[in-house]
């Protein structure tokens, strides 16, 4: 278990590694800004970090994390919106190429889904969020009802990774940059357990290892 004490040691390393010595690397960010080309949504599951997982360096990708990396649908009802806030400075402000929604195996959101049968506690804002993705819970279910608890699992995390892929399409601004071809989606899911990174083929629809 990762401590308070190891995290300082480790920022302490962190320094003397890049502002200590003289590291260009900080320097050049902080004269150029970030440029990243890829914007990746992500899960906020402590296993799953994307500039490890696709071995990154700091500026390479510009990357929202929440609860079972999903992407709500584009909406306006005065609500906070931090992904959606994201998502926009990402495509309107820094411009990206590519965005990446990566999905996982073993996620706990869309477990808990699955297993209680759907979001249904009202005071809970994980439940409210995890709401976003019921038809595909819905779908599995429907689909798949005799199958094990795990590749119900694995179902609706990838069925949820294609709703967050559509979601992203109702965002006018995705949207317009995606159909004039300077903007690219993509659906990649890691499989924690095989370390396999997966990639949703529409035209197979089904998903593929990279």
């Amino acid at each position: 278990m990762t401590t308070p004490q190891q995290l300082i040691r480790g920022f302490r390393r962190f320094r003397e590694q890049h502002f200590v010595h003289d590291d260009a690397l900080y320097r050049q960010l902080v004269e150029q800004g970030q440029t990243p080309n890829t914007l990746v949504v992500a899960c906020c599951d402590a296993r799953v970090d994307p500039s490890l997982v696709l071995d990154c360096a700091p500026g390479d990708l510009f990357v929202v994390r929440n609860v079972a990396n999903l992407v709500p649908p584009a909406e306006n009802q005065g609500q906070y919106h931090g992904t959606s806030a994201a998502l926009e400075f990402g495509v309107r402000n820094l411009g990206v190429q590519h965005i990446i929604v990566l999905g996982h195996a073993h996620c706990g959101g869309i477990r808990s889904l699955v297993e209680t049968g759907g979001a249904n506690n009202l005071d809970s804002f994980i439940d409210d969020w995890m709401h976003l993705v019921e038809d595909a819970r819905a779908e599995v279910e429907r689909d798949l009802p005799d199958a094990p608890l795990e590749y119900r699992t694995q179902a609706c995390e990838q069925r949820a990774l294609l709703i967050s892929l559509r979601n992203l399409m109702t965002f006018p601004w995705v949207r317009e940059r995606v159909e004039g071809g300077s903007l690219f989606l993509h659906g990649w899911y890691f499989d924690i357990e095989h370390g396999q990174l997966l990639r949703y083929d529409a035209a197979a629809n089904a998903f593929k290892a990279l």
